[in-house]
């Protein structure tokens, strides 16, 4: 009997949909711990690039210096490398445009920065749906496979006598598998999308605290120069 109710036989003997919902199951819950491990490693990079550029953004380096860096830098940039450069790259083609209102040139420098966030946010969260979804619909998945599962194995024994737990356990196991499975993928799948959406709540937090302090170091410097002698250095 303990042979009959192994994993490997239940899955075996299971009906064609019963295994078809497994094997769903079972890529599922591979793709979604692929994704799991490229978010944690993609999380752990921008975490690292976001706090590299800001120890050299508040480390007193020019930044006309900082803006040539991550100008080359491309892509291999952190996003709030990328969010500083949109930000100072309007600044400076408004004041090459001898546009000289403070106002127009903050609003022009933070509207760069704010679209090039929601940008940057929307690569930060790839993926992140998709853990979502597993974790909310896996386990429905298994059920239905359930389900289908004992109604296959009570349709079974309608042409039966005599009825025992010995012939009913093995089909309502079988069936029970699915529900396994299709909570083994989405119990790791909800926990990662939780910590997961905390990191990046913490990723959004920073940007917008940049934005809005570089904001100020940007108004200071309007500021402090007469509008007709304003020079492109800071």
């Amino acid at each position: 009997m303990s042979q009959d109710l192994s994993i490997i036989q239940l899955v075996l003997h299971a009906s064609w949909v019963v295994q078809a919902v497994m094997l769903l199951l079972v890529l599922v819950s591979i793709t979604s711990w692929a994704a799991i491990f490229s978010k944690l490693f993609s999380l752990r990079r921008v975490r690292e690039l976001n706090e590299k550029f800001e120890r050299d953004f508040w480390s007193g380096a020019n930044l006309n210096t900082l803006y040539a860096t991550a100008a080359q830098k491309g892509h291999a940039s952190g996003p709030m490398e990328r969010i500083f450069v949109s930000g100072l790259r309007e600044y400076q083609k408004l004041r090459e445009r001898r546009i000289t209102d403070a106002g127009t040139l903050l609003d022009g420098a933070r509207r760069a920065m704010r679209a090039n966030f929601q940008r940057e946010m929307d690569v930060v969260e790839t993926n992140l749906s998709f853990l979502a979804s597993v974790g909310s619909v896996s386990p429905y998945v298994g059920l239905f496979g359930t389900v289908w599962g004992i109604m296959h194995a009570f349709t079974g024994l309608a042409s039966l006598q005599q009825v025992t737990l010995a012939t009913v356990a093995p089909g309502i196991a079988e069936a029970l598998v699915a529900t396994a499975i299709g909570l083994f993928a989405a119990i790791p799948a909800v926990v990662a999308y939780n910590r997961f959406a905390r990191e990046i709540d913490r990723v959004a937090i920073m940007l917008e605290t940049f934005i809005e302090e570089f904001s100020n170091i940007l108004q200071r410097n309007i500021g402090a120069q007469p509008a007709a002698a304003q020079a492109s250095t800071f």
